[in-house]
């Protein structure tokens, strides 16, 4: 299921607004219940002596300047904010004459705790919290000292609120973390898989056309007509490789002007559709490349069959690069709960790809996601060969 993306509207408003909000909300809430609302036989709380009086009006005053102040300083100073607010919020409580700070007054700080924790500083966020502590105990303690009264279980009780801020802050924070962590991962494993392709993509068209150029040279003089079809065949490998740089540049390009997003998935990646297109490229540039289908052809997973055509491609660019072959084998089964790749060829080469090389890493790597089994070493009859064993999904199989 997918989340649902927030408001406009909460995106645009900066908390300091809530913060400001949050204030009036609780200072108007705290005039109504000093009045006797309809359907009530008496006001719910008492009002206090000073409450209308002048002296009290402008505590209120005094509040709510601070509380404003607070607010329009939660973005760049937030334990300056924080600690404005907290003052605001002790000065609107001296003209209630109630043991303890109540929740109306102080529905600004959590809302201020509550967005210094998820967008501040681990530390910025527990020395916030720290202050409120602090805030309501020394007010209790101040009222002890005096040989008031207090009110212990509205303070208990605002304490849990502003804990709850806090938790619903740091919850935030931690979610967004993740989803960062997630974000940069994925960005990763991207570039990764990018540079996996272009080397399977550059590596064997290379291959191919260093092996039409040496073909070329060798015949220039005396076959001229073999020689410009070997040049011809250096044009397309060319243009081809070129064509797939373009296209994986254009999608990095995509995804950078798509600020926030994940980058995007390359378009046209090929299978084991393509296969037989590979063999003939190959087998025109001096390498026969036979093509084996076994078991009956189907559909299969887009990482599976990108995954697949890869590694046929990597294996086939190494025995044209190092094997001193000239023709390999390409043996494709799809069995039942699985698809079985052998590439095999009879050279005596391969030494410029020992196992620690990029590209049997690559394939490897490939592999091991699809929780496959991979194999690359020289064969008990001569030659050299890579075989690769990839899981299928039930609903495949």
């Amino acid at each position: 299921m997918s989340a649902v993306s927030p408001s406009p509207l909460f995106k645009r408003i900066p908390p300091g607004v809530w913060t400001a909000l949050a204030w009036c909300a609780g200072t108007v809430f705290t005039f109504l219940i000093r009045l006797r609302l309809p359907g009530e036989g008496a006001a719910s709380m008492y009002t206090g002596v000073i409450f209308y009086r002048w002296d009290g009006l402008t505590m209120l005053m005094m509040a709510t300047a601070l509380t404003l102040v607070g607010s329009c300083l939660l973005l760049r100073r937030p334990i300056t904010a924080i600690v404005s607010v907290l003052a605001g919020s002790v000065i609107g409580t001296l003209p209630l004459s109630v043991g303890a700070i109540p929740v109306p007054q102080f529905l600004s700080v959590d809302v201020a705790l509550c967005f210094i924790a998820a967008s501040g500083r681990r530390r910025t966020s527990l020395t916030a919290a720290g202050l409120v502590v602090a805030t309501l105990a020394g007010y209790l303690a101040f009222r002890v000292a005096r040989g008031w009264t207090i009110g212990t279980s509205t303070e208990l009780a605002v304490m849990m609120t502003a804990l709850i801020s806090w938790l619903i802050g740091n919850s935030i924070h931690q979610t967004r973390d993740h989803a960062d962590a997630r974000r940069a991962q994925a960005v990763t494993a991207e570039r990764l898989r990018i540079a996996r392709e272009l080397h399977d993509v550059v590596a064997h068209s290379i291959g191919i056309i260093a092996l039409q150029a040496g073909a070329a040279r060798r015949v220039i003089d005396t076959q001229p007509g073999r020689a410009r079809d070997a040049l011809g065949e250096v044009e397309t490998a060319s243009r081809e490789t070129l064509s797939g740089l373009r296209r994986m540049l254009g999608a990095l390009r995509q995804a950078e002007r798509e600020a926030g997003t994940d980058i995007a998935p390359l378009d046209e990646m090929p299978g084991l559709a393509d296969v037989d297109r590979l063999a003939e490229t190959t087998t025109a540039a001096g390498v026969r490349v036979d093509v084996r289908w076994r078991g009956d052809r189907r559909p299969l997973p887009a990482e599976v069959d990108l995954s697949a055509f890869r590694i046929i491609q990597e294996a086939v660019t190494n025995v044209v690069r190092h094997a001193d072959a000239r023709s390999c084998t390409v043996s494709i089964d799809h069995r039942d709960g699985a698809l079985s790749i052998e590439v095999a060829d009879r050279g005596r080469g391969h030494g410029g790809t020992p196992d620690t090389g990029y590209g049997l890493v690559g394939m490897r790597e490939r592999v091991a996601l699809l929780h496959g089994d991979f194999s690359a070493g020289p064969a008990p009859e001569g030659g050299y060969r890579v075989t690769a064993e990839l899981p299928l999904p039930a609903r495949v199989a």
